[in-house]
């Protein structure tokens, strides 16, 4: 029997793609916009890296900006550098780049407002039981992003790597929320998508954990297995069956 009285989720590859990686989700936003006839995926996942690197080195993205002007920023940055390696010619100019990002980012922001959707009355069941904090390895704007999503309310408090300076897989982050949460590790359940980034860290310091498994980035990582893996974010309730 497990004695948990606080819950702390991971939020990007968790409540908003359900445990699919989001480089899995955008690269179906390239292909749902007729990109993937231009680029091929490897071509892709390096765009999207050096996005990343990109963002996290430079503040592109500012406190108030929702989930799809995030993905807008992201993918223009994507397509500029798709640009610059040749993969993307100058017959596909930047207006019509700037379309293209415009219903990427919307591609995505529906997909992550379905996922919010069916993570809703989870949150909510959680919610009226247990305290809810959120550690993410995010940009800066995740209050912006889950108020527009309508789940703020849901959650006690944030631990945004952005904000506090240090990032998933760092142990850090996970003892802040737990410390917020005014609880022992043995008490805390820690629900995330990343086995490295938030199962492995927050086992470390003892919590329980849930594993929510879906497309990763690379093929080794979907061959890990773990005792306490889920494929929905709806088994989280089982847990307290």
């Amino acid at each position: 029997m497990h004695d948990v009285k606080g819950i702390i989720f991971d939020y990007g590859g968790t409540l908003d793609s359900n445990g699919v990686h989001w480089s899995e989700v955008i690269w179906e936003g390239y292909r749902h916009a007729g990109l993937d006839s231009l680029i091929t995926k490897e071509q892709f996942r390096e765009a999207y890296v050096h996005a990343e690197r990109e963002l996290a080195s430079t503040r592109h993205i500012t406190p108030i900006d929702d989930f799809y002007t995030l993905m807008h920023k992201k993918i223009g940055i994507e397509l500029q550098a798709l640009r610059a390696a040749g993969h993307i010619h100058a017959a596909d100019t930047p207006e019509l780049n700037r379309h293209t990002a415009a219903g990427i980012a919307h591609f995505c922001d529906r997909r992550a407002r379905e996922c919010i959707e069916q993570a809703r009355p989870v949150l909510e069941w959680l919610h009226a039981r247990f305290p809810l904090m959120l550690v993410s390895n995010f940009y800066g704007n995740i209050d912006s992003v889950l108020r527009a999503y309508d789940i703020r309310h849901l959650f006690k408090g944030i631990i945004e790597s952005a904000v506090v300076g240090v990032r998933k897989p760092n142990p850090t982050l996970f003892r802040m929320a737990i410390d917020a949460l005014e609880l022992a590790p043995q008490q805390v359940l820690v629900v995330g998508d990343s086995l490295n980034k938030d199962i492995e860290p927050a086992q470390s310091l003892g919590c329980h954990v849930l594993w929510l498994k879906g497309k990763g980035w690379t093929a080794s990582e979907e061959a890990l297995s773990h005792p306490c893996a889920i494929t929905s974010i709806t088994q989280v309730i089982d847990f307290f069956a």
